[in-house]
């Protein structure tokens, strides 16, 4: 067997209402002040209250940073490490999606290492001396799983790229996955978030550097996820909402190890260059690019609709498994409310050779299992649109 590295975080808390363990952690941890990140949908909704009348009742000191973006910028980092470094924290909180993590984690980093606070150079897989600043991570969607993971990602607005900074050194000290906190999500946001948490799951399935651990975890995810999603969207059933939680955690565990594909190459793209969510933009470009990669892993895909979607598929011809899971995936996101194309996202025909160029450089395209050239990004921007 090769040498396999699989990085983890410490501790995780599950469950409805696991933000009451958050003061005693604190406490035990021995951390003083706590530089609070959030967003302002957030805290306008009262969903970041439910964390700080916490830390209000039991007197801990915070200070909040709620300038975050949906997809953060270069500028947000540094707003927020100008501000973490003036009220001299020693614990970082995220409270929020993606957004507000992936913003923690940049602040956290450059804390500790304050020679890259250009942001640029965290870029790709990093060199950063030092461990970052201990962040708390709590998590108000079920898609990203940034509490778990080794990435972020972060907008460069200047150069409208989409910068995926990979580094151990980010990785939260505590994760409290709280479902509580995730019921309270818009459906759109439910939706996309959920159909973001299953890329990854299929995603880290399927990519390159899989192994036997990672693809334990992306299988379980699968079946969380798949089997949970429509009735966590449309029915807030508490306990789809629980599995989906879970579900889109345990991917995080599998793909942060063994990286990702294509069809995050071409959302960061969306994102970067129409601020499209990137959840929606993985939704919408999942079952285009499962075609696609269908000629290379169709024995992986019988995998997936056999253990992860309960259907008997292992005597499937490739054909059959190719066109199966792409209408699962497709059907999904329909349940869900997710029928939009790249066009409706404000994709233009023009601009497909300048997406294609951006996502032959991002990072995730190296672990896709189909090698891809630039034309075929143009080929697939057009197919989804």
């Amino acid at each position: 067997m090769a040498n396999t590295k699989f990085v983890l975080n410490e501790t995780s808390y599950f469950g409805y209402g696991a933000r009451e363990v958050l003061v005693d952690e604190i406490k035990d941890r021995g951390y003083k002040k706590i530089f609070l990140v959030s967003d302002k949908s957030l805290v306008d909704a009262g969903v970041t209250a439910k964390v700080s009348d916490i830390l209000d009742k039991e007197k801990v000191k915070y200070e909040l940073y709620d300038e975050v973006k949906p997809n953060p910028t270069i500028q947000n980092v540094l707003d927020g490490y100008k501000k973490c470094k003036w009220f001299r924290a020693d614990c970082i909180l995220a409270v929020g999606g993606g957004s507000a993590m992936d913003t923690a984690k940049g602040i956290s980093i450059l804390m500790e290492n304050p020679d890259r606070d250009d942001v640029v150079s965290l870029n790709g897989l990093s060199n950063t001396k030092k461990k970052g600043l201990p962040m708390i991570a709590m998590p108000t969607t079920a898609g990203t799983a940034a509490e778990v993971t080794i990435n972020y990602v972060i907008t460069d607005e200047e150069r409208k790229i989409k910068m995926v900074c990979v580094d151990p050194h980010d990785i939260p000290v505590l994760a409290i996955v709280d479902t509580e906190l995730m019921s309270s999500m818009p459906t759109k946001l439910a939706a996309a978030t959920g159909m973001d948490a299953l890329t990854h799951a299929i995603e880290g399935y399927i990519t390159k550097n899989h192994n036997t651990m990672s693809q334990m975890f992306s299988m379980k995810a699968i079946q969380l996820i798949y089997n949970n999603l429509a009735k966590a969207v449309n029915d807030k059933d508490k306990e789809a909402i629980d599995n989906v939680g879970l579900g889109q955690y345990i991917a995080g565990m599998g793909f942060s190890n063994v990286g990702l594909g294509i069809v995050h190459s071409m959302a960061h793209q969306l994102g970067a260059v129409y601020d499209t969510p990137h959840g929606l933009a993985n939704a919408i470009l999942l079952p285009t690019v499962l075609e696609f990669n269908g000629t290379v892993c169709a024995d992986l895909y019988r995998e997936i609709l056999t253990q992860g979607m309960g259907m008997d598929a292992m005597k499937f011809t490739d054909e059959e498994a190719i066109k199966t899971l792409c209408e699962k995936v497709k059907d999904l996101s329909e349940k869900v409310g997710i029928t939009q194309t790249v066009k409706d996202v404000g994709a233009k025909k023009k601009d497909f050779a300048m997406l294609a160029e951006k996502a032959m450089e991002d990072p995730c395209k190296p672990g896709n299992p189909r090698d891809v050239t630039k034309q075929d990004f143009m080929d697939l921007y057009e197919k989804a649109w």
